[in-house]
């Protein structure tokens, strides 16, 4: 096999109060990446489908900095052409830079037979990421590559758990097209906590993991406050209480900022509560006068996968 044709999902990082180790998968929007071995040692990227203007240079892209690494760590002689297509938008919350790293770091491995194992292409895709945000985090790539909800419970040493996911869970997305740049997102953030406040956060990390794996929607709901990051990053996202206030009313078990914004997210048991969080979204977001998109997904349990 000289040729691979792959795909890797957007996903909902923090997931409300677990900042850089809680997210998951969605389904449908993604990544796509074509890669085709060359005889040289040498990485080509031919121009990029979709928004954002994404450098072409190896060492500037993250598709071509984890492909280096990937191809170094092989010591391989031979060399790639890689075609991406983007299905989500730089700056949206999405996991735009993990959708790349992941997609990369997937298909580079099908392409060489499967060489590495999952902890390491997750800390290859990592390495994406430090390239777009100056952070090598781990809470989208895990979703992305992995599939499903995934906690990062310690990255020195990285060890990754899979979460089980209740079967009615949905979600519901609304992205106001304005870019939020995660450098900035996370450059705004206080650099310390006071310790009652911390105690909160983790009572909800810990209830929401522990909804998760008994199927309990109502502790999910009231596991998703943030008291750390939402009251600083929420001033970046125009509406971000209104489209809140809305989704609850709506029947959404709680809603949150989708990793640095400007997306924000709502969990519903069942898929006539999500469809009735996408109306008040968009009814809100339209009263506001936001260009946006929403997207209704289902907890997605394959990440990238060869399509």
């Amino acid at each position: 096999m000289n040729r691979i044709k792959a795909f890797a999902p957007a996903t909902v990082a923090n997931v409300s109060c677990g900042f850089d180790v809680l997210g998951f998968a969605l389904d449908k929007v993604g990544d796509v990446l074509e890669l085709e071995l060359l005889p040289n040692q040498t990485i080509i990227i031919d121009p990029i489908n979709g928004p954002g203007n994404l450098s072409t240079e190896p060492e500037k892209n993250i598709c071509g900095v984890v492909a280096k690494a990937m191809l170094d760590a092989l010591d391989s002689k031979q060399g790639l052409r890689m075609k991406l297509t983007k299905g989500v938008l730089p700056g949206s919350g999405l996991g735009s830079s993990a959708a790349s790293a992941s997609v990369t770091a997937f298909a580079v491995n099908e392409l060489f037979n499967k060489p590495f194992s999952e902890k390491q292409l997750v800390e290859f895709a990592m390495l994406g990421e430090k390239l777009a945000s100056g952070t090598a985090h781990a809470d989208n790539v895990a979703p992305a590559l992995l599939g499903g909800f995934t906690a990062i419970r310690s990255y020195d040493p990285l060890d990754i758990i899979r979460i089980p996911v209740p079967d009615e869970l949905y979600c519901t997305v609304i992205h106001p097209k304005i870019e939020v740049r995660t450098e900035l997102s996370r450059n705004i953030l206080k650099k310390q906590v006071e310790l009652k406040i911390a105690i909160k956060q983790w009572g909800n990390v810990a209830g929401l993991v522990a909804g998760l794996y008994s199927s309990n929607y109502d502790l999910i709901g009231r596991s998703l406050t943030d008291y750390i990051i939402e009251p600083v990053r929420s001033r970046l996202i125009p509406g971000y209480y209104e489209l809140t206030k809305y989704a609850l009313l709506a029947g959404a078990l709680g809603c949150g900022i989708s990793g640095s914004g400007p997306s924000v997210f709502s969990l519903s048991k069942g898929v006539p509560t999500a469809q009735k969080v996408a109306e008040a979204f968009n009814e809100k977001a339209t009263l506001l006068g936001l260009p946006f998109d929403i997207y209704i997904s289902k907890i997605a349990d394959k990440g990238a996968r060869v399509i």
